[in-house]
Parts: structure tokens; sequence; C-alpha cells
């Protein structure tokens, strides 16, 4: 296949194993695979799961998204809480900070720009 077109599939890449910092997790021991299947030019994109657990986020850089299985909360500080599951699909820009919180392991597809 071209590199001008690709699948966007686990198979695609080799899994990166993390965890959040641990001044940030709040909750839980959430356990983060990805699978980075494009990384160039400030741009990303691939696939993301987490098991359960609830963490701080702050976003430095632009990121769509789109959960293709799961359940999580994500709260922006001072807002209210947004439940996200199956086939929702959001824009987090640079700038945001609250919490993700994973009730069910959770797996979304991303492009991040920085």
């Amino acid at each position: 296949m071209s590199n001008t077109f690709q699948p966007v599939t686990k198979t695609n890449a080799t899994p990166e194993i993390s965890r959040p910092a641990p001044e940030k997790l709040i909750a839980g021991d959430p356990l983060f695979t990805t699978w980075n299947i494009e990384e160039s030019d400030g741009l990303f994109a691939g696939i993301w799961q987490s098991t359960p657990g609830k963490w701080r986020v702050s976003y430095d850089e632009w990121e769509y998204f789109t959960l293709t299985a799961g359940k999580s909360i994500l709260t922006p500080d001072g807002g209210l809480p947004v439940v996200l599951t199956i086939g929702d699909s959001y824009i987090i820009r640079a700038g945001f900070t609250g919490t993700w919180e994973v009730v069910e392991t959770t797996v979304k597809d991303y492009v991040i720009r920085l």
C-alpha cells in the first residue's frame, strides 16, 4: 500500500505502554497503550487505549478523537462532566485542563496537531 494512503489499525504500529505521571494520578492504576500510526511534522495519529482510572490532564496541543470502545468522563476545570461513549467525537484545544476518568476500558482513534 502507498505511504500516502494508510489504514489506521493496531497491526500498523508497535504498541507503546505508559501510565499517567504519579503527580497527575487521582484514582486507580490506569495503563495506557498507544499505537502511533503516523508521526510527522507535528502531526500524530493512531489508536489509544486506557484501563480504568482517573488523572489530571492539560493539553498543549489540539486533538480530535472518536471513542471506539468503552466509557470515560472528561471534566473541564470549573465545568460539568461530559460522559464519553462509543461513537462520540470531540475536539480538545490547547489550553484545556481538567480530569479524564476511564470508567470502562476506553479506546479512541486520535489525531493530534502540535
